[in-house]
């Protein structure tokens, strides 16, 4: 009878010791959990390709249906001679590829956003490009930078090199408007959203995602950093801004932190934000996995007014790991830039920026923009 008792007790302990343990660790939120509704509507993948092109590496995707009845991708591309990876630093040029179809796949159709100089802001380098339309206009907000120097050396590119230490520290976010998708676009002599000394955004501006309100005023979330001393700089956060027109520039909101990470949050980039009835969201890249459980994958987030953010109960929004269309799984090495394609006022296309490898992006030899259709 004792020895029963003893028993219940040891039994009844090691509960009350796991049930304490799930309750104080953070549960790791996976494929099986999430039950937000981004994570949950994603179809399929198909096989093939929404965007590829030979000798470059291709990035960055943001999609608009035009007048034409044609769905136009604007991407980022850069010599596949260059490394990945800081090769859109001081390469990269914006590219428009049309399709009859939302899901693709493009075709090549011209260079949207083409090197125009050192002596630009934007001369060496566009990229990040968001498309959108507003009334008759055709408004293309890009990251660009400059630097003063020779075509990069290949055997001397690197991260520390001169041109993407220069590169980086340029980084600002600008816009170009055109009549037509096909351009001419108009840019301009200066960018829209600048750094500012003393504030999370005093080293570089870039990720735009900006939302067009009824009024023709631009909200826009931003990737930021800062400067914090020794020749170093902080983390990714996220900043909000607003101008009063597609012609403005932009002033930011929260010049005291960030809307979301910063000092003592965990470092995140790539964000989509959008505004609905229900107020604003945004999904946006985990890139130490603190939200998600693992790196790389995609987080959801809301917010009432744009500048206070909740990250959803259910943060998993996408994950690096796909079903394709034939059935097969693949854990794809980077999963970036998530762009939603709205149908009916709901989510219908989801775009991204991929590339094959283990990981890292070191390790591809290709990468493509792909798209995955919402279940209906």
């Amino acid at each position: 009878m004792r020895r029963q008792l003893i028993l219940q007790i040891f039994c009844s302990l090691l509960i009350s010791t796991l049930m304490v343990a799930q309750t104080s660790s953070p549960v790791k939120p996976n494929a099986a959990v999430s039950q937000n509704y981004i994570f949950t509507g994603l179809g399929k993948a198909p096989l093939t390709p929404a965007f590829e092109m030979k000798n470059y590496w291709v990035w960055c995707s943001s999609v608009v249906k035009g007048d034409d009845q044609l769905y136009h991708m604007f991407a980022s591309r850069w010599p596949d001679s260059l490394l990945f990876h800081p090769g859109w630093m001081v390469a990269s040029e914006v590219v428009h590829a049309v399709s009859a179809k939302p899901g693709g796949p493009y075709t090549f159709s011209d260079v949207a956003l083409p090197a125009r100089g050192a002596q630009y802001w934007d001369g060496r380098s566009t990229h990040n490009p968001r498309i959108l339309r507003y009334k008759n206009k055709w408004v293309l907000y890009y990251m660009g930078s400059t630097h003063p120097f020779e075509e990069p050396n290949v055997r001397e590119f690197s991260l520390t090199s001169k041109w993407c230490i220069v590169g980086r520290s340029n980084k600002r976010i600008g816009v170009a408007i055109s009549d037509s998708p096909y351009g001419p676009w108009k840019r301009f002599d200066e960018p829209v959203l600048d750094t500012k000394p003393d504030t999370f955004y005093s080293f570089l501006t870039s990720n735009p995602s900006p939302v067009i309100e009824k009024d023709g005023s631009v909200l826009m979330i931003f990737k930021a950093r800062s400067y914090t001393g020794n020749n170093s700089y902080s983390g990714m956060c996220f900043g909000l801004a607003k101008a009063k027109n597609i012609y403005s520039k932009f002033r930011v909101l929260n010049n005291e932190k960030p809307v979301l990470g910063g000092e003592g949050q965990p470092e995140i980039e790539d964000p989509f934000f959008w505004k609905d009835k229900t107020g604003f969201h945004m999904i946006f890249k985990d890139h130490v996995g603190k939200y998600t459980g693992e790196k790389g994958e995609g987080v959801l987030a809301n917010s009432p007014d744009a500048i206070h953010w909740t990250v959803d109960v259910s943060p998993l929004a996408y994950s690096k790991t796909l079903t394709f269309a034939d059935g097969t799984t693949r854990k794809m090495g980077q999963l970036e830039r998530p762009f939603i394609l709205f149908g009916n006022e709901k989510p219908a296309y989801i775009f991204f920026a991929t590339m094959d490898g283990p990981g890292g992006f070191e390790n591809a030899g290709r990468s493509w923009n792909m798209v995955i259709p919402f279940k209906n």
